[in-house]
């Protein structure tokens, strides 16, 4: 039995071009449950997902009413919760009875000294016209950045530095439970600088792939997988020449690059979690989970290799 985490992409509840409706979002994680219902009959498994969609969705929401709006820790919250309960009741529809499952709201600790605050980056919400962003932003105290022909708020992408609930995580995979844990990245929260051991929300944005590496290194996983819409990593993505990868070495990776929008994030994790934990990373498409693990598709990125 392998200990395993698997990072659903934003793919996982909502396809491309879809309506973000309750009712695609279930269906999706209908689609995502069959998919992972094979290994959590024979492995321990965490199941980390995405969130970009559904705090956009309820970014907008805030904005529709007058008032303050909802920090972004606290839409994450919303969004780890309602997505984990979507995954984890069709799951649960699936799997033995007796195999328990539960979804940790999961803080995840940045740095106030992280650079991504003097840079934000991250591209969140609507799009508007120049105009109205940067009225938007003076009115709200946002920072916008242009998005090709239109604009949008950006906010900061700091690296994760802790997963506050890993002990109890631990716990749970010891007892055979089927943990869904820091969804989105996880809550964003810091110490407050200069209070003692006061914990505060963060209005950033943590990255679900290199929050789940962290997990998968703390709880010395066997295992870390990056399901996306990919059915692998390629070379010369979108050319004659492109050339899917099917294993490869973390140093020689490194002599790659990939887009920071799509894959890069994955394979940047995915490299830190073999680099640093010395176990298999792969990244697969969603269907191709089992297989990818029993080394039949995907790209594998281990040492040695």
């Amino acid at each position: 039995m392998a200990r395993i985490v698997i990072a659903l992409g934003g793919n996982a509840l909502l396809r491309r071009g879809e309506e973000l409706t309750a009712s695609n979002q279930r269906r999706n994680a209908k689609v995502a449950a069959e998919a992972l219902a094979p290994l959590v009959a024979e492995h321990e498994v965490v199941i980390t997902h995405g969130n970009g969609p559904q705090v956009g969705l309820l970014a907008l929401q805030e904005e529709a009413y007058p008032g303050e709006d909802a920090p972004l820790d606290v839409l994450g919250a919303e969004t780890e919760g309602m997505i984990g309960y979507m995954i984890e009741q069709e799951l649960g529809n699936l799997i033995p009875f007796e195999r328990p499952l539960a979804t940790i709201l999961t803080m995840v600790e940045v740095s106030a000294d992280d650079p991504a605050f003097q840079d934000p980056t991250k591209f969140i919400g609507k799009v508007y016209p120049e105009e109205e962003a940067k009225r938007e932003a003076a009115a709200r105290g946002w920072v916008v950045k242009p998005d090709g022909k239109f604009w949008r708020r950006v906010v900061p992408s700091p690296a994760p530095k802790r997963i506050f609930e890993i002990q109890p995580i631990r716990w749970l995979l010891e007892k055979g439970v089927v943990v869904i844990a820091a969804g989105g990245g996880g809550i964003p929260t810091m110490y407050e600088p200069g209070a003692e051991r006061r914990l505060v929300g963060v209005e950033c944005v943590i990255d679900k792939d290199r929050a789940s590496g962290l997990l998968a290194r703390d709880i010395a996983a066997d295992v870390f997988v990056c399901a996306t819409d990919a059915d692998a990593v390629y070379l010369d993505w979108g050319t004659p020449e492109q050339k899917a990868i099917r294993s490869i070495s973390p140093d020689e990776l490194d002599r790659h690059k990939f887009p920071a929008g799509s894959m890069g994030p994955k394979v940047d994790a995915a490299k830190e979690f073999a680099r640093l934990a010395g176990g298999r990373s792969i990244i697969c498409a969603l269907a191709d989970i089992p297989a990818a693990i029993r080394g039949e598709k995907g790209t594998t990125i281990a040492n040695g290799l």
